[in-house]
Order: structure tokens, then C-alpha cells, then sequence
């Protein structure tokens, strides 16, 4: 089926990002790396993505937990620390 192949996850990868671009959250740039890294595998033909394509619910687990490392990944790296609050000290109309 189509969810064998690696142009499928490929798409599904451009459309998260599309989404994330849309929607800048951090939500959907798990998901896009995910399908991304997927794609690759599928692509290149790695050792495991040769049991994985032989059924769908397999691929799904292992797009879900890639994309959810990728996803926490992705939130530890960038941002500004949880605990603190900005405080602005200038007003820019003075």
C-alpha cells in the first residue's frame, strides 16, 4: 500500500512542517521530523524498515515514538527558561 513507500511519509513530513509554519507552537515539528526520519528509512532501505513497512500498525508505533522524542527534543533545546517571567524594565514611548 502507499504508506509502504517513502515518498508517502515524505509528503506527510512537508505537511507538518507547512502546519508548524502555519501554526508556530513547537506541535506539529515533532511530527514532521518524524515522518522525515521515517521517509529516510523507507527511502534508503535501512535494516529496520524492512520489517516495518510489512504492516501498518508497526509504522505507526515507530512514527509515534520518533516523533515524540523528536518532539521533546525539540521542546528542551530552543526557549527561554519556564521559571521566569520577562520583565520589561523600559517603556519605548519615554
Amino acid at each position: 500500500m502507499f504508506w509502504q513507500e517513502w515518498w508517502f511519509w515524505g509528503a506527510a513530513a512537508m505537511v507538518f512542517v507547512i502546519l508548524e509554519i502555519l501554526a508556530p507552537a513547537y506541535v506539529f515539528l515533532g511530527f514532521g521530523v518524524g515522518a522525515g526520519i521515517l521517509a529516510t528509512a523507507l527511502g534508503f532501505g535501512l535494516p529496520p524498515a524492512a520489517w516495518l513497512s510489512q504492516s501498518l500498525p508497526w509504522l505507526l508505533v515507530a512514527f509515534a515514538a520518533i516523533s515524540v522524542i523528536a518532539w521533546l527534543v525539540l521542546r528542551l533545546l530552543p526557549g527561554v527558561e519556564r521559571t521566569k517571567a520577562k520583565v520589561i524594565e523600559h517603556d519605548i514611548n519615554d
